[in-house]
């Protein structure tokens, strides 16, 4: 695969994790496929194995439980970072949820196989999948406490602390559903914000 100048990006995010060799790197990034969906389309479908492990070089992603009357929205990722149905990744089991690209999105994603042939084959693999699996797991955790923890605008404050940019390009319906209120209160919220 030609080499990308677009993905420095995910070779910074490596090398601020750990030393990665030329070498490591080349064969990591001949695994790459660069993947392009527009807004609202389905990254992942409800009910479908997990294939990749991917990298955001531009747009948001949301996790969402699809229901007949209200969508819950649960998680975003968003630039510059990894995302994946990752239980469904690793088990190879079906998802219980959907990924959705909120606007266009341009992901390199990389295969559960060949993800695996890397761990096999470099140096720094498995230290790499580790780093990627400890960010998953922290952001999961945060927001679990968060969850228990704080309050609706809480939540809306370090979501908006956090992602400032990004944020305005969300619907309204989706904030509403990831701070765990109906938009009408978000709107409140909002207000008194203000």
């Amino acid at each position: 695969m030609e080499y990308d100048v677009h993905m420095t990006a995910i070779q910074h995010y490596f090398r601020e994790l750990t030393d990665i060799s030329d070498e490591d790197w080349l064969l990591f990034c001949s695994k790459l496929r660069r993947a392009e969906f527009p807004r609202k389309a389905l990254i992942l479908e409800s009910g479908k194995t997990e294939k990749y492990l991917s990298f955001i070089e531009k747009g948001i992603i949301r996790f969402n439980i699809p229901k007949p009357d209200y969508d819950l929205t649960f998680a975003f990722a968003f630039e510059n970072s990894f995302v994946s149905a990752y239980d469904s990744f690793l088990t190879r089991q079906p998802c219980l949820y959907s990924v959705q690209a909120i606007s266009d999105c341009i992901l390199w994603q990389i295969s559960y196989d060949d993800l695996n042939t890397i761990y096999e084959n470099t140096r720094i693999g498995d230290r790499i999948g580790r780093k990627v699996a400890e960010n998953i797991y922290l952001k999961k955790m945060k927001r679990e406490i968060s969850l228990l923890e704080d309050t609706a605008k809480q939540r809306y404050l370090d979501l908006i602390r956090e992602q400032p940019e990004l944020i305005r390009n969300i619907p309204l319906k989706y904030l509403a559903s990831y701070i765990g209120v109906r938009p009408q209160s978000l709107s409140r919220i909002r207000k008194e914000i203000c």
